[in-house]
């Protein structure tokens, strides 16, 4: 038995060849990113037998475009952008008649944010910019052909999020002073409340939350009176609630929620917005069909793979539609399905030059904590080795509200490839198990947050897979304060860890968070950590604080930050990097001068990886 060849950086991590398809309205042409000078752009190409090859209609050769949109006039598509990770997004329009034409940028706003609330229909939208007040956002009716932005309502100071049915009515999401979130009516001058909900049951919102196809009511993710998230209807003159979907055992998919990118967990008819299912988030993916008819599509789009659908989009006729599929080791492979005739075909894999055979199957696993409570976890073993005794890596996921699931991974299929078994917990307080799962978190940051994923380690070792001298540990965002908390809590057990754009300081993550996010603190990380402006609270969370603990650090450590992170500022690396120094400690360090919270453009992305491989080879001796 041997590994298989080395799979290089370059093959798992270059942009692919093609993604994110999504079918015109009138079902003749698709959509997709694909690369342009190294930079994912837009490209389109009709369906039709002996159509023209693809063009690409955007061209950022700055940083890849990540989301985009067709409209109802075939004339017209939007995308959004940002500036080298900063967060500020805005929206450009595309004339799909004019390839001459140059992309025009509607919310030409520096430091402002734009986002859409609703799809593009008799060219205009409604948004949502904050270009007022950096902390407020207020809701504007956007032209698209013209440009002309309306003001329709104006954030009185408290409103978190907005929401636009299609005729107009415009509806808010706030924060009430008891810290619940509330749901009220605009009536063109001031909010009237319509219901609450528990603030401490959604750390990032309610979620989904969208405005039904009549304008009377919300579908809405609710826990109330439940551990699980199920879908209810609010009704917008009443405030009432009718359940609609429920799974007796998985709450709805939760990570779109985080992640905007995803698959949102609704699935709407293209014309209509009537709600065809919903998405369920266990080991695997569970969609529950709510209509006769997308249940017939729906399990003819499920013979065409043994992978779980991703991104999914249909004409506005129902008939044909484009599919992909999130797979462990195929990733994105994409179909045109046509309901009437029932023909389909492969338009493209992402990543075609990547064997399957070749790559690891990722394993549902539940591990048991210490004090009794299930962990579901995912591992993946290198192929064409025995499994035992190997170098393990502890990958942890971000948020911390998030959660690792089944799907194509490239960091993990690298480590894998390199001899590494990957093992990735979802400790407490990751969403998608229960509510209870997610508040068994509060007030356990460095505590049993972190026992979990030692446990989790000690699970790897017992069963025979982990070699003790060989762990370490790897993570993002809260991932990588988990690193961190794990070589200055725990330094025995890793022999290497890489904190990327991670946490040092509690208090100073918080206090630097951008001033649009301040507000929604008190139902996350105010509730779980602690709030710094409480000198008892600010003691508690320092005590938690890797930075307060450099002299534990004997592992050797990577640092890796984005220098535009406005999430987590490089002042959060900076300083623990500086702190180790001056004790003379070695650590690696790599600073992305064009980057934010998370690299983007595809250099960047490789340079990391290579620089990670090469730093766990040396200290946990597999193939770099």
């Amino acid at each position: 038995m041997a590994l298989p060849q080395p799979i290089s950086v370059e093959d798992l991590f270059n942009p692919p060849t093609r993604a994110a398809a999504t079918i015109s309205p009138d079902g003749t042409a698709i959509a997709f990113l694909a690369p342009w000078r190294n930079r994912l752009n837009v490209w389109v190409q009709d369906l039709d037998p002996g159509s023209a090859e693809p063009r690409c209609v955007t061209t950022d050769e700055r940083r890849s475009v990540l989301h985009f949109e067709w409209t109802d006039d075939p004339r017209w598509m939007i995308y959004t952008q940002d500036t080298d990770g900063d967060e500020n997004w805005h929206i450009y329009r595309i004339d799909l008649h004019d390839p001459e034409a140059a992309a025009v940028n509607l919310t030409p706003f520096p430091g402002a944010m734009a986002a859409m609330l609703r799809e593009v229909r008799d060219g205009k939208t409604a948004v949502m910019l904050n270009n007022r007040e950096a902390t407020r956002f207020d809701v504007y009716e956007l032209d698209i052909i013209t440009g002309d932005l309306t003001l329709i309502a104006q954030n009185p100071g408290y409103v978190a999020g907005w929401l636009v049915s299609d005729s107009g009515d415009v509806f808010a999401t706030s924060l009430s002073v008891e810290g619940d979130l509330e749901i009220s009516r605009w009536d063109g001058t001031a909010l009237h409340p319509l219901t609450r909900f528990d603030g401490s049951d959604f750390p990032i919102g309610i979620h989904p939350t969208v405005v039904t196809p009549d304008g009377k009511g919300l579908w809405v993710g609710s826990n109330r009176d439940a551990d699980h998230t199920r879908l209810v209807r609010v009704d917008l003159t009443t405030g009432e609630e009718t359940d609609v979907d429920s799974h007796p055992s998985l709450d709805i998919d939760p990570r779109a929620a985080v992640s905007p990118h995803l698959p949102q967990p609704l699935i709407q008819d293209r014309r209509t917005g009537d709600l065809l299912a919903v998405r369920y988030l266990g080991e695997r993916q569970v969609i529950q069909a709510l209509d006769p008819g997308f249940a017939e599509v729906l399990a003819n789009l499920e013979k065409l793979s043994d992978g779980d659908i991703s991104r999914l989009s249909s004409d506005e006729n129902g008939r044909r539609w484009v599919v992909a599929f999130n797979h462990d080791r195929d990733p994105g492979p994409t179909y045109l399905y046509d309901h009437q005739t029932g023909e389909s075909r492969l338009l493209f894999r992402p990543l075609p030059h990547l064997d399957p055979e070749q790559l690891a199957p990722m394993q549902p696993v539940t591990i048991t904590a210490r004090d009794g409570l299930a962990l579901p976890s995912y591992l993946t073993l290198p192929v064409g080795v025995e499994p035992k005794n190997l170098p393990l890596v502890l990958m942890v996921h971000g948020g911390p509200w998030y959660r690792d699931a089944w799907e194509f991974n490239a960091g993990v299929q690298l480590l894998a490839n390199r001899g590494y078994a990957v093992l990735q917990v979802n400790f407490r307080g990751s969403l998608g198990y229960g509510k209870a799962f997610l508040k068994a978190a509060i007030g356990e940051f460095a505590g049993k947050m972190h026992d979990d994923l030692i446990d989790g380690v000690e699970w790897a070792v017992q069963q025979g897979i982990a070699d003790r001298d060989r762990v370490a540990i790897l993570g993002g965002s809260y991932g990588g304060y988990a690193a961190l908390v794990g070589v200055t809590f725990t330094p025995d057990v890793f022999a290497a860890a890489v904190d990327y754009v991670g946490i040092s300081d509690l208090a100073n993550f918080m206090r630097t968070l951008p001033p649009l996010a301040r507000p929604q603190l008190a139902n996350n990380w105010h509730t779980y950590v602690g709030d710094p402006d409480d000198p008892d609270q600010l003691a508690d969370m320092m005590a938690r604080s890797p930075i307060t603990r450099v002299d534990q650090i004997r592992t050797p450590l990577l640092v890796i930050q984005g220098a535009n992170d406005v999430r987590v500022v490089q002042a959060e690396s900076d300083n623990l990097v500086e702190a180790l120094r001056g004790r003379g400690v070695e650590v690696d360090y790599l600073i992305q001068a064009d980057e934010g919270h998370g690299a983007v453009n595809p250099e960047n992305v490789i340079a990391m990886w290579k620089r990670i491989v090469d730093f766990l080879g040396r200290h946990l001796g597999a193939r770099v």
